[in-house]
């Protein structure tokens, strides 16, 4: 049989996986602080393969750069590094396009959280509470993964679970991937972000840290808090939040709020109203911020095999001030006159809490995994808002109160086996993820400067339009099983075919249960109480007491009838087949497909004993192949040129698809899904040349165009006075652009002296990207109005041809200049970031789009090693935000300007020291 169809033969079999295992690299702890970078020429570990095609003396001697260690990174599809490859510089002998942190560039950035660290790698942004993305895609084109396998998101506004919550400390490396291989899933839009956590140690150690931390709008100023409970400090409730038993019954009968008793309905409010979350006080002097953190590792034989195990534990508690400029206008034509304008001081306490426990057994060429995650992140955020409103024409005062609880728990296994010349990989697990705001309350009162018996006065009189009083209670619980199995075999020298399949299936209950209190002929004089005595006991019992002059009645109502709970759930079956052939000199080519099955879902479920007749509902069942061509051609003198093609999809995530309220504490807007989206399509093209030349030196210049059909796409519309936002497929939209890095290493011992040991350190990249959308106007869009109303609207209606894609920022640029030290710990970085302008939501009714501007910041990270009590410290000082940019999101029509969600950021600065023993 020729070659010609022996290929064609083994292009055949490639249909099976997802989610393959994952490689599992041996690392000491952390690596220790010898300059290796990226771009290093490396000889092969051992176990990892040689050039079958070429003379193994001919290999680099491993002696030439033993002082070096290797990033530990854990992928789908087994080892990243493809055969016949000199350097195991992982993003040069990769048959992808990647970029990898390691633990010493992630230490070299100073960040304390992974999303932070990975905002420095060519093309990635980070938006909003640690929401990474590629190319300025939004979260859903972005995919992120766990030693390999998925993670589900304990936010409802993500599909992926915001990277802040991951600490550097249990992060080994990261991993970014953006040219698609079908051993990802097929939700591959602008790229895969892959989270390594710590391996099996080589020795026993222990590490402590610890940190302060404040800022120039927070530390020692006044902010406002609540009382809450006990552990609040520890982002962990002591039983105060749960949820009332008066409440709690009413749920569990099943009865509408109209259908109870007037006695029930008091026993509820008396309920709701928690005196310890509704005080709003004042705080002088808020406290600095401090972290903790913990790591420890041993490895020990047992029997033929050695065990390791990793665990660490950390704990992050932040203070922040906002004095937020919320603006909102209606006339297209003027923006100088806002409808309502507001300032909005808030205060937010965030505890970040994790723990990581790793167990690793090597039994000869067999390596198993088993890593336990717990992830727990709690806000408790205090809101004084004060402004005018032009739909009454009165000032307001908002009060505010609440607390989000996330929590992520993980645990999988992955193991890797080898018998002879094939590598079978298998690896499972359960992901739970919850978010819990129980307590969401809202008050709000008016002044209404023509009544002369209030002038000047604050009054809440409860009548659901120019004063209200609401509370909220949320609660999310997203499970996700996931299991695969994977195959790789060399069928010839030249040739290694991967064939593998994987199951996933999520399910998320969405409860979210919303309640005003209204009351006709409430007593002015009750109106002027604070909130904590507003729906007090007293107030509530003399509604129709005896010595009551004046009957009044305040009841309770139920602001979310039709949809209070939601079922979604998505179930993925999917198979791979991919061959890696090197058949010349040089020659690389990384080609396959991927088949997936997947059964999408969201469904109200029934909660009350009389149905509603509302439904929102969507069932989506599709399948694809996805196929995926990599060309790499390495001409041996440091040049290499790489060309890729692929089609991906990308689905609607349970938060678009979901018709809930939902209110985003970072912004106060709120949010509901569109039970009409469909799957977005993606066709995609790369083409990057590379050039190493020394160690640790890379010039690289790359190009990317991609074509997608019915992108999901964010617009804004008006709810309650204020901006709400929806989701809707557009028509079309094209994005393309292209991507320059630059990373340069220059010894200083030719100066003698101090220097003989440094060197200073380069790193600049930029990326250019540009997007279109595509709309004509015969075309059409879906979008849920209930009531068995039409769904199709012309696209028009809610998109314009040509605008770009929200989230897009045109330009991103990152820059590094690094003074350290090769022979000690001792590193000075100096780091600039910019990114230009991005529409965060789309206009409404002919207005301009909601804009963002983040604009450049400057950052500075100090790093030194010492000796105390013969022990090694690590000390570190931050200086972030130098410039002092501040955080604009407005709306603008080139003359006039108003600013939805813009507040001072501020300066902040660190200090921080971690021994290890």
């Amino acid at each position: 049989m020729s070659t010609g169809k022996q290929l064609a033969g083994l292009l055949l079999l490639t249909t099976a996986l997802t989610l393959p295992g994952a490689a599992l690299a041996q690392a000491a702890g952390e690596p220790a602080d010898t300059g290796a970078e990226a771009g290093d020429e490396m000889s092969p570990e051992p176990g990892q393969a040689v050039d079958a095609g070429r003379d193994a003396a001919s290999q680099k001697p491993p002696e030439e750069e033993q002082d070096y260690e290797e990033p530990e990174v854990s992928i789908p599809g087994g080892a990243i590094v493809v055969t016949g490859r000199r350097v195991r510089d992982i993003t040069r002998s990769s048959t992808q396009v990647v970029s990898v942190l390691s633990t010493e560039q992630i230490a070299r950035t100073g960040e304390g959280d992974i999303a932070g660290a990975l905002g420095r790698v060519t093309g990635l942004s980070v938006q909003g509470q640690g929401y990474v993305y590629v190319r300025g895609l939004g979260d859903r084109y972005s995919l992120a993964l766990l030693n390999g396998l998925p993670l589900p998101s304990p936010q409802p506004l993500s599909r992926v679970v915001p990277l802040d919550i991951f600490p550097t400390n249990i992060v080994a490396s990261s991993l970014v991937q953006k040219t698609y291989s079908p051993n990802f899933p097929g939700e591959f839009g602008g790229g895969v972000i892959n989270l390594t956590t710590r391996a099996i140690p080589d020795e026993p150690f222990v590490k402590v840290s610890a940190g302060i931390s404040g800022d120039s709008q927070t530390t020692g100023l006044d902010g406002y808090s609540y009382y809450g409970g006990d552990l609040d400090w520890l982002g962990f409730d002591d039983g105060s939040r749960d949820v009332p038993n008066a409440l709690r019954s009413f749920f569990d009968s099943g009865a509408r709020i109209n259908e109870i008793s007037t006695d029930t309905k008091n026993a509820i409010l008396k309920d709701i109203i928690e005196p310890n979350m509704v005080q709003l006080q004042k705080i002088g002097n808020l406290p600095p911020n401090f972290s903790g953190s913990i790591t420890a590792g041993t490895a020990f034989d047992v029997g033929d095999g050695r065990l390791g195990v990793v665990a660490t534990a950390s704990i992050k508690n932040n203070w922040r001030n906002r004095l937020i400029s919320k603006q909102f206008a209606t006339d297209v034509n003027d923006l100088s006159n806002p409808v309502s304008d507001f300032k909005a001081f808030t205060t937010d306490n965030r505890v970040l809490f994790n723990a990581l426990l790793g167990l690793g057994l090597e039994i000869g060429e067999h390596k198993f995994r088993w890593t336990n995650l717990y992830i727990r992140d709690s806000l408790k955020q205090s809101v004084l808002s004060l402004g005018f409103n032009g739909d009454n024409g009165n000032n307001e005062a908002i009060q505010d109160t609440a607390w989000y609880e996330r929590q992520l728990i993980d645990t999988q296994f992955v193991g890797e086996m080898k018998f002879g010349g094939l590598d079978v990989d298998v690896r499972g697990g359960f992901a739970q993820t919850q978010r819990e705001a129980p307590y969401e309350y809202s008050f709000k009162y008016f002044e209404d400067p023509d009544d002369e018996d209030y002038a000047g006065l604050y009054r809440n009189t409860l009548d659901g339009q120019r004063s209200s009083a609401t509370v909220n209670f949320s609660d999310l619980t997203e499970d996700l099983y996931f299991g695969g199995i994977d195959f790789s075999y060399p069928v010839l020298d030249w040739a290694t075919v991967t064939v593998g399949y994987a199951y996933s299936d999520t399910s998320r209950r969405s409860e979210f249960r919303s309640f005003s209190v209204q009351s006709s002929n409430f007593p002015g004089a009750f109106a002027l109480l604070q909130p904590v005595y507003l729906l007090g006991d007293a107030i509530i019992d003399f509604q129709d007491h005896a010595a009551n002059p004046t009957p009044y009645e305040i009841s309770i109502n139920d602001l979310n009838p039709d949809v209070p709970v939601v079922q979604a759930d998505l179930e993925i079956h999917a198979a791979y087949g991919q061959i890696k052939l090197e058949p010349a000199q040089g020659l690389t080519v990384d080609v396959g497909a991927r088949y997936e099955d997947a059964k999408q879902s969201v469904k109200s479920v029934e909660v009350f004993n009389t149905p509603s007749a509302f439904e929102a509902a969507t069932s989506l069942a599709n399948d694809y192949i996805l196929p995926a061509a990599t060309i790499t051609y390495d001409f041996d003198n440091g040049l290499q040129v790489r060309a890729s093609a692929s089609k991906t999809i990308a689905r609607p995530q349970f938060r678009e698809l979901i018709y809930q309220p939902f209110l985003d504490p970072d912004t106060s807007r709120l949010f509901r899904g569109n039970p009409e989206l469909r799957d977005s399509e993606l066709t995609n093209f790369e083409a990057r040349a590379e050039y190493y030349f020394g160690r640790g030196n890379k010039l690289s210049v790359a190009g990317f165009y991609k074509d997608i059909k019915k992108p999901i796409e964010a617009y804004a519309s008006e709810a309650d006075g204020r901006v709400r936002i929806s989701y809707a497929n557009a028509p079309k939209a094209t994005l393309y652009g292209g991507e320059l890095e630059f990373q340069y290493n220059y010894d200083m011992d030719g100066l003698g002296g101090w220097f003989d040991s440094k060197r200073t350190v380069l790193v600049a990249n930029y990326t250019y990207s540009n997007s279109e959308l595509k709309v004509a106007d015969d075309d059409v869009t879906y979008i849920f109005r209930g009531n068995g109303l039409d769904p199709v609207r012309p696209a028009t209606n809610v998109f314009e041809d040509g605008v770009p894609m929200t989230g897009q920022s045109d330009h991103l640029v990152n820059l590094q200049i690094g003074l350290e030290d090769t022979d000690q710990l001792q590193q000075f970085t100096l780091m600039v970031n910019y990114a230009s302008k991005r529409v965060i939501s789309r206009g409404f009714n002919g207005l301009p789009p909601i804009e963002e501007d983040p604009g450049l910041t400057l950052d500075f990270v100090a790093r030194q090693g010492v000796q105390f009590g013969g022990y090694p410290v690590e000390l570190k000082f931050e200086a972030r935000n130098i410039t002092g940019r501040d955080h604009w999101e407005y709306q603008s029509n080139g003359t006039d300007r108003i600013e939805i969600n813009s507040y001072d950021v501020g300066r902040s600065f660190s200090l921080s020291a971690s021994v290890e023993f």
